[in-house]
């Protein structure tokens, strides 16, 4: 069955790599907005003249804000999925069609996964190995990249992302997966290549161990949710 899908790219300063993404999810024939999370460079524009519609988000407010911006944006269109596709290039285009046909195959949240390509992880290994078991004993699904930021979402949970999404540093991520679980979605994860990001960096130590502890603590309340309807 064919789907409406929307590429959604979050992007804050990624002016040397923007336009290279959008081109790339245009090759796949994939509509593309670019949600502009208060960028001080040439983002907007670059993603606009590669065929992007971009959505200017007022200030800097973190990646988890401007995906749900996206996801809202996706489902008052009536898109039925969205792939999210980061703006620094480390994510390739070319895997898509494998999320997307996880996707056909039933799965409302696709991830994919870093590992089982040549992609080093660096010092955060460590913390995502600690996450990946946490998440896999919470969801009983394998997932050994729980930190990916390349993903499908699908009808019906993509209208309940519209709705509230978790906006913090791993928020994003490892939170948006253990909600989608307790939903009741069905989770899958595809192993894709990926690449060193183009520039940015990756949130500061302090900041990202204070959140690791929250989501930890948050794992550990194990708040119950409805389920998917």
């Amino acid at each position: 069955m064919t789907r409406t899908t929307l590429a959604i790219t979050p992007a804050f300063n990624e002016e040397k790599s923007i336009a290279a993404v959008v081109e790339g999810v245009h090759r796949l024939g994939l509509p593309s907005v670019v949600i502009n999370d208060g960028s001080t460079d040439a983002t907007a524009d670059l993603a606009r003249q590669a065929g992007a519609l971009v959505l200017n988000l007022p200030g800097n407010y973190g990646v988890g804000a401007a995906l749900r911006t996206g996801f809202r944006f996706a489902v008052g269109r009536g898109f039925e999925r969205v792939v999210q596709v980061d703006g620094d290039l480390q994510h390739d285009s070319s895997a898509i069609p494998q999320l997307l046909a996880a996707a056909d195959d039933g799965a409302q949240l696709v991830i994919g996964s870093r590992f089982g390509a040549d992609y080093e992880i660096g010092s955060r290994r460590v913390a995502i190995r600690l996450l990946s078991r946490v998440v896999t004993r919470q969801t009983g699904v394998e997932i050994e990249d729980p930190t990916s930021g390349f993903k499908v979402v699908s009808e019906p949970l993509l209208s309940e992302f519209a709705a509230s999404y978790p906006a913090e540093y791993l928020g994003d991520t490892v939170e948006a997966l253990l909600r989608a679980s307790s939903l009741g979605a069905t989770i899958r994860q595809i192993r894709v290549p990926m690449s060193k990001r183009v520039e940015g960096r990756a949130t500061p130590t302090p900041q990202a161990a204070a959140h690791f502890g929250r989501v930890l603590l948050s794992i550990a309340a194990g708040k119950p949710q409805r389920r998917l309807k």
